[in-house]
């Protein structure tokens, strides 16, 4: 599935809801648009909750601590995240106009909250060698089941360089994924491919995949497309690096 998003008079985009708009995929995601000095508190009895500076300028306090947050657009690689779990309050302050993305799910651990920095944040280039460089992206881990087993959830980013593929070659897995895009010019696109439908991305739309639907991405020339992709892990099955399961058809790419 595939939609086109907007913001509603509160300036919240909903991208999907647990008990709602495509429960399917068991997370709540939202983007907020803040005006300068406005302040959100969130504190959730039931749902784990990390927040992602998209862009501006905000500042992040929780359990009597406080961090400060700067980003020009989701373009700049300087990711930070505020990652929770249930019932710890925290808040987010605009001292810009500012965009956030939050993600929740339900979970009954508890742990330390952790704010992840672009020094903390793990970067990785792929495919610049192969298929001729058509494969090249570079991809940041906020956290997965590596580095936060105690989570339900993976949060990350990935930025397709213009011209280029990426979730590539064709693949998939039992555990269900958001894509939420973004493109460095407004009339920037691309195509994201999903099971066997074929849609239009564009900025600030959302892809939703399901079990079994292989899901890969292209970004027309002229234009850097950045996407957050966020999974919730199976109970008992989580999601790791090594979880993709290739098209049979395609498996030979992966030795290319």
């Amino acid at each position: 599935m595939f939609e086109k998003l907007s913001y509603d008079n509160n300036g919240v985009k909903t991208v999907c809801e647990m008990n709602g708009f495509h429960a399917e995929m068991n997370m709540n995601i939202w983007v907020k648009k803040f005006s300068a000095g406005e302040m959100v508190t969130i504190c959730d009895d039931k749902n784990e909750t990390a927040a992602l500076l998209l862009s501006g300028e905000v500042s992040f306090a929780w359990c009597g601590n406080k961090a400060a947050a700067k980003r020009r657009d989701p373009f700049e690689r300087t990711p930070y995240c505020l990652h929770v779990c249930k019932a710890t309050a925290f808040s987010v302050t605009a001292l810009t106009e500012s965009e956030v993305i939050f993600q929740q799910t339900d979970n009954d651990r508890t742990f330390d909250p952790v704010f992840y920095t672009p020094e903390t944040c793990l970067y990785q280039e792929f495919g610049k060698g192969q298929w001729g460089g058509t494969g090249h992206r570079i991809v940041s881990t906020m956290f997965d089941y590596d580095n936060a087993p105690y989570s339900n959830m993976v949060m990350g980013e990935v930025f397709n360089q213009p011209g280029k593929w990426s979730s590539y070659p064709p693949h998939h897995h039992p555990q269900p994924e958001v894509y939420y895009y973004r493109f460095d010019k407004p009339q920037g696109f691309g195509a994201c491919f999903n099971g066997d439908d074929v849609y239009k991305s564009v900025d600030g739309s959302a892809c939703y995949i399901v079990s079994g639907d292989c899901h890969q991405q292209v970004t027309a020339p002229g234009y850097e497309m950045y996407y957050v992709w966020m999974i919730r892990h199976i109970d008992g099955d989580p999601w790791y690096k090594t979880t993709r399961i290739y098209d049979e058809s395609h498996v030979w790419l992966t030795k290319e």
